[in-house]
Parts: structure tokens; C-alpha cells; sequence
């Protein structure tokens, strides 16, 4: 399994709080992990960890960039609003 970058919370430059928290993401998570446990072969196993770890990430980025864009949007339009 190679990793190009260990990614931390430093790198985070929005706070996860509202994924890390969700009850629904993390009991969809656990569900993953505990089906994931039934996988007998270790390389397959972090593979396949691997690989949805990587697809969370684009997600996440994803709906952070969406979120930001919102939050700009709306800034711009209540100072266009003050005027």
C-alpha cells in the first residue's frame, strides 16, 4: 500500500467537525470497518480501506469547496445588500 502524503487535522484547513461528528457518517463507517474485518487476506484488506479512504477525502473536499463557495456567496450578497 503506498501513500504519497500523511494527511493530518494540521492539514485540514476547515474544521471536520461537522463530518467527524455526524452519528450517520460514523455508524455508516463502522459498519465498513466491520464488514471489512470478514476480509481473510491483510493486502486486500488495507486495499480496500485504502481505496474508500481515498474516495472520503475527495468527498469531503468536495463538499467543503461547496460549502466555502455558499459561505462566499452569501458574504458577497449581504455586503452588496449594505449598499
Amino acid at each position: 500500500m503506498i501513500f504519497r502524503k500523511k494527511h493530518t487535522k494540521e492539514d485540514t484547513p476547515i474544521s471536520r467537525d461537522w463530518k467527524e461528528k455526524n452519528k450517520r457518517y460514523l455508524n455508516q463507517l463502522q459498519r465498513f470497518l466491520d464488514s471489512v474485518d470478514s476480509i481473510e487476506k491483510e493486502d486486500l484488506k488495507n486495499h480496500v480501506i485504502a481505496q474508500m479512504l481515498k474516495c472520503d477525502l475527495i468527498l469531503t473536499e468536495l463538499a467543503e469547496k461547496e460549502m466555502k463557495k455558499i459561505r462566499n456567496e452569501q458574504y458577497n450578497s449581504n455586503q452588496n445588500k449594505a449598499y
